[in-house]
């Protein structure tokens, strides 16, 4: 194998390029806010679904992720889209990225 084969096959298998800024790209989880208790931060709960490793049944569980909210402006029941940024405090490691879903208030 040629020295431009090695760093082509490199460069292939670098993973994921950079977005705009130079950075990677961060991992986004969908879920419902279920406390906005806290200033600039709500509680986001995030549930996945997935097959038993050997029932073949479908499971599905819950994490709650602290995320940061800089104006206040999500209310419990907000369905959001969270993205993963530095360490913000001691929980919080995700910020609000954007609102997908507001139910109606009565």
């Amino acid at each position: 194998m040629s020295e431009t084969e090695k760093q082509e096959e490199e460069q292939t298998n670098a993973g994921p390029t950079p977005a705009a800024g130079g950075r990677k790209f961060r991992k986004t989880r969908q879920g419902t806010v279920v406390s906005d208790r806290s200033d600039k931060t709500v509680v986001v709960r995030v549930d996945r679904r997935f097959a038993h490793p050997f029932y073949g049944k479908s499971v599905t569980r819950s994490k709650k992720y602290h995320a940061h909210d800089e104006n206040n402006e999500f209310r419990v029941g907000d369905v959001v889209r969270i993205q993963e940024t530095r360490p913000l405090s001691k929980l919080k490691r995700w910020r609000v990225f954007e609102l997908i879903n507001r139910p109606e208030r009565v």
